[in-house]
């Protein structure tokens, strides 16, 4: 039998089992935010019935809501799971543009917002990917300053203050511990970091090539194809996704190297079931460590949140099909989304997707968090 013909045979069977696991009470997808529309509106209401204007990141902060940052409205927004209500924390609705440094961050312009992390103080770190810049939120003040980058693109300052280094389009943040304030430079192909404790930026991994990354190859030096997304286990692992390369890599920060778990480098929706490293990818954006390590990866051309299962490095997917679509909630498999941008999993396993091109906010709850049906 042809191979194709086989892979979409596995591929029914694995639907019409998903199908009756969640009739059976085991995963289900839920909307948390969002009408469907392109619009920035709603606050002090129900989130439900709130215009979530292109979400990409989003986070649970340390008072338990979902933070999300809207591409389109160029704010951030917040999500009380207790209530439901949504606000906005930061960012004029509708108003691009960099300003309100030294001010509160509800007064401030911002210009695409793409994600956003929280440190071990509750501060808000946020990257704007049309401002070329990372700037924070102060917990405690509600006051909002640049951390780094100058608001131009290009690609300057190693060795220097970071407020004067220059970034090119940058897209993804994480803060890994020791490692700071890591930034992924997606238009100059490299990993940028900041110390925190110096304020000074640097080059921590990519020489600006957009050429393969050789397995087990030492951060210094080795190229990156389009380094979009980047998340810290908390440990010694960082976990960084490649636009360009449609693949997925574990940097190892005791070693100092970086090695090959997902993706093949072709792009294409295939290998469900089988070795990540296998797999078709399609421009791969999103990426989040789960509490019991698997790694979450938001698809994104490919309209789907896939896993990397840590054990067995075998990638399912879990929500959508392959097909742009619309929901609707509930079974997982038969939930389409629209181009999602951001991942991010809680404590308990439950993943955020940002899903963009729907304007929706939606929840991946797993077996153990659903209710029976």
């Amino acid at each position: 039998m042809h191979v194709s013909l086989v892979q979409g045979a596995a591929r029914c069977l694995l639907a019409v089992l998903l199908a009756w696991t969640w009739q059976a009470g085991a995963a289900e997808v839920r909307t948390l935010a969002g009408r469907g529309a392109a619009r920035c509106d709603g606050d002090g209401g129900p989130a439900l019935e709130a215009g979530v204007h292109n979400p990409f990141g989003v986070v649970v902060g340390p008072d338990g809501a979902v933070y999300v940052c809207e591409v389109g409205g160029h704010v951030i927004r917040r999500i009380d799971r207790a209530t439901g209500i949504a606000s906005t924390i930061a960012g004029l609705a509708d108003q691009p543009g960099w300003s309100g440094d030294g001010g509160p961050a509800k007064d401030a312009r911002l210009n695409e917002p793409y994600e956003i992390r929280f440190d071990a103080q509750g501060d808000l770190y946020v990257v704007e990917m049309q401002n070329h810049l990372v700037r924070k939120i102060e917990a405690r003040t509600g006051l909002i300053s640049t951390v780094a980058g100058r608001g131009r693109a290009g690609f300057s300052g190693d060795g220097g203050p970071a407020i004067d280094a220059e970034f090119r389009q940058p897209h993804s943040i994480v803060l890994a511990g020791e490692a700071g304030l890591l930034i992924c430079d997606i238009g100059n192909h490299r990993i940028r970091r900041v110390d925190l404790n110096s304020g000074r930026a640097s080059t921590f991994a990519g020489n600006g090539a957009r050429t393969a990354t050789p397995d087990g190859a030492p951060l210094d030096g080795t190229p990156l194809n389009g380094p979009r997304a980047l998340d810290f286990d908390g440990q010694d692992s960082l976990y960084l996704a490649l636009r360009e390369g449609n693949a997925v890599y574990r940097i190892d920060l005791t070693r100092g190297t970086l090695h090959h778990i997902a993706g093949s480098g072709k792009q294409g929706f295939t290998g469900d079931g089988g070795d990540a490293r296998q797999a078709t990818l399609a421009g791969p954006k999103g990426i989040a460590v789960g509490p019991d390590g698997d790694v979450y990866l938001a698809d994104t051309e490919n309209h789907a949140i896939r896993v990397i299962r840590r054990k067995s490095g075998i990638i399912e997917t879990i929500v959508g099909d392959g097909q742009p679509g619309d929901g609707p909630d509930g079974d997982p498999l038969r939930c389409r989304l629209s181009r999602p941008h951001g991942v991010f999993v809680d404590a308990v396993g439950r993943v955020l997707i940002g899903d963009s091109e729907n304007h929706r906010v939606r929840e991946f709850v797993p077996e153990a968090a659903a209710p029976a049906r």
